[in-house]
């Protein structure tokens, strides 16, 4: 009897922050496109990649990827809790931690990709000391390397500690609560894409110099993947061709460009500019149906592209769409107290983005039980952040928060609760709701605003008073402009998403993502010291309706 020889597994390994990292791949689900198992310790996880055989048609540009991150109970050798005991829906750190690696690799898909692309992961064994969610970054874009669809990566993610002032890499769940930092940084080779965490009021020098630290890492970890490849050199699948029939963009530039310009140049409010466009969509579809029949989806696409590069013109002349200059901040009124009822509450308008705060304090029975891998707490801080459909003009059913609401909650919250009082001076359960009730961009940095202010209103004694900023960016070649307080539109046609919270003295938390390869580090640096000057600004109003807590 013949046996076919299978391909000899793959394995790297490399010292990260004197922890022995393994990098593996051919040994375990070998069935998928790409597999891949990276440990830490006694940390491990495996990540699968599988795609679709053929490409999905009419598809926007947008990136059909899903990433599914889940920690099983038995990995840390425990029994899930609950009546049935066994894993179920999603828990919010498995859908932190699938964002985080989806925000990760999503940049780095070429243009065009539009086969379905599910990356999933699981969290094999854990020495409950080392956390599996940045393993989760590395495994995913090693098995993406590795598979036949055409990845631009490798990107590779650290986190890092500030301990007795010195830098630590990928800090133990114990040296992280004693951490004044808790940043994570993912990037390529050429720079960074991603940035998510926070710290006790840092300064702005020292997130600078987070950057410049996480470099070598990251260059090492893209280095040990490539070497990874080297070694298997797998087949890429080809992009499709674009199938535009010739004559179709010049024909849409021809009757779109004017009435677009003429509609961008008048900063109408968002609705009245979507309105505008829809309509001049219907007119150019209309128009050209007889010369180009059957190709509604194409002659859409080529709209969507004019719109793009007409917006980034724009910008980098110096005009935004609503007539703003690149660092200047909307119109913001504050409404404290908003509600008669509640304990505290707050309406925050910032442009046409609307949250309302909410405090509710409760008794320490209040506390939320959280069941982890690493074992069951009490929360005493609670944000929930809710988006309903309304808020964007938008017909859509509640279903309960999806990975957005859970993920923009975490954000706000992350911003205050390093400002919160110790358990032993303000012995309550905090819960606070956002609702958002507009919005144009920016809502996650409007919900940590009213929630300070709502905090206040509450009696709630904050350290300091708390407002976000988001960031954007337009970069073609060497020009480039950084924005302040991005609408929906600049952030959709945009290529950074940079959100920076904090207080007058320094930054509570932080999140940015990219739609380009990567940022380079002088154009962060430039964006945090911009954000720093907004942020400041918003706490001036803030403090002009509620300087202190009631």
């Amino acid at each position: 009897m013949a046996f076919v020889d299978l391909p000899a597994p793959l394995r790297e390994e490399y010292l990260l922050g004197g922890k022995r990292l393994v990098v593996s791949s051919g040994h375990l689900a070998k069935q998928a496109a790409g597999s891949c198992t990276v440990s830490l310790q006694d940390t491990s996880v495996l990540a699968a990649v599988t795609a679709s055989k053929k490409p999905r048609q009419g598809l926007p540009d947008f990136v059909p990827l899903t990433v599914d991150y889940r920690e099983k109970t038995y990995a840390a050798g425990r029994i899930p809790g609950g009546f049935f005991k066994r894993e179920g829906r999603p828990r919010d750190k498995e859908i932190l931690s699938s964002r985080l690696t989806d925000r990760s690799l999503r940049p780095l898909f070429p243009e065009g990709f539009s086969y379905d692309i599910m990356v999933q992961i699981l969290t094999l064994s854990s020495d409950q000391e080392n956390d599996s969610d940045l393993l989760a970054i590395l495994a995913a874009s090693t098995s993406l390397v590795l598979s036949d669809l055409p990845f631009l990566g490798p990107v590779a993610a650290v986190r890092l500690g500030r301990l007795e002032n010195r830098w630590t890499l990928n800090p133990t769940f114990a040296e992280r609560q004693e951490s004044s930092v808790d940043l994570v940084i993912a990037g390529t080779k050429n720079g960074i894409v991603l940035v998510e965490g926070g710290g006790d009021e840092i300064e702005e020098n020292l997130f600078l110099e987070a950057f410049e630290f996480a470099q070598e890492p990251i260059r090492q970890l893209c280095d040990l993947q490539l070497r990874l490849l080297q070694k298997r050199s797998p087949v890429k699948r080809p992009l499709p061709s674009p199938e535009t029939p010739a004559g179709l963009e010049n024909a849409v530039m021809e009757k779109a460009l004017a009435p677009l310009r003429e509609a961008l140049r008048k900063h109408l409010p968002k609705q009245e500019l979507d309105g505008a466009v829809q309509n001049l969509r219907g007119e150019i579809l209309a128009a050209l149906a007889e010369t180009f029949p059957g190709m509604d989806a194409a002659i859409q696409k080529s709209l969507e592209d004019l719109l793009y590069r007409e917006i980034r013109t724009m910008t980098l002349e110096g005009l935004r769409a609503d007539g703003r200059r690149w660092d200047e901040i909307r119109p913001i009124s504050i409404e404290v107290p908003a509600l008669a009822r509640t304990h505290g509450s707050a309406l925050f308008t910032r442009g046409q983005t609307q949250a309302l705060a909410t405090v509710t304090l409760g008794t320490p029975q209040d506390m939320q039980i959280m069941d982890q891998l690493e074992g069951e707490y009490k929360e005493r801080f609670l944000f929930h952040y809710n988006f309903p459909g309304f808020s964007t003009g938008e017909v859509k059913p509640e279903r309960g928060p999806g990975r957005r609401e859970i993920g923009h909650g975490a954000l706000a919250r992350r911003a205050l609760e390093p400002l919160l009082p110790e358990e032993e001076v303000f012995p309550y359960t905090i819960r606070l709701v956002s609702d958002i009730l507009e919005s144009n961009g920016s809502s996650s940095m409007a919900s940590t605003c009213g929630g300070s202010l709502a905090l206040f209103q509450a009696g709630v004694p904050l350290k300091a008073p708390c407002a976000g900023i988001a960031m954007g960016l337009v970069l073609e070649g060497d020009k480039y402009a950084i924005l302040s307080d991005i609408t929906g539109l600049e952030d959709h046609f945009g290529d950074m998403d940079f959100k920076v919270a904090g207080t007058a003295r320094g930054i509570t938390a932080f999140q940015m993502d990219v739609k380009i390869e990567s940022v380079p580090i002088p154009i962060l640096k430039e964006a945090l010291l911009q954000a720093q000057k907004g942020r400041r600004l918003i706490l001036e109003k803030m403090n002009a309706a509620l300087p202190t807590p009631q």
